[in-house]
């Protein structure tokens, strides 16, 4: 996940920060949260340990596949991080949950992609009340 999602801007020590989600985070699996601030890994209830890597999105990437063991890993955050990993071609599958409410300013998912070759089918689109969810796949 990108640093925004965890949480704040800045330097650790400017902004103590332990998450938004309490004691017992959803996750139940290790994170890696990317960063330019270094900062020990954090452990919360449910086997969820935060683990916070400098050294770029390869090797949060290499270090997730690691821990999931040949499960599925998965991208969260928001549009910077998510376009970090659109630009350097490492991501197979994209869903967006798209609801109709106007929020203020942000970041624009598909800006900032530079001279990346994206193509995304889309694979799956479901309509419910208040939000759509699309899956597109990385057209190869």
């Amino acid at each position: 996940m990108g640093r925004n999602m965890f949480g704040g801007a800045g330097a650790w020590e400017d902004h103590p920060w332990d998450g938004w989600w309490g004691e017992d985070p959803p996750f139940h699996t290790p994170v890696f949260v990317v960063t330019n601030h270094a900062r020990e890994p954090l452990a919360k209830d449910g086997g969820t340990t935060f683990h916070f890597v400098t050294d770029g999105i390869e090797s949060a990437l290499e270090r997730a596949r690691d821990a999931a063991g040949g499960k599925d890993v998965a991208l969260g955050g928001g549009a910077k991080v998510a376009q970090q990993y659109l630009k350097a071609g490492l991501i197979d599958e994209l869903t967006l949950h798209v609801v109709p409410v106007l929020l203020g300013g942000g970041s624009r998912l598909f800006d900032d992609l530079g001279t990346a070759d994206l193509e995304l089918e889309c694979v799956r689109a479901i309509v419910a009340p208040g939000v759509t969810h699309l899956t597109y796949r990385a057209a190869t």
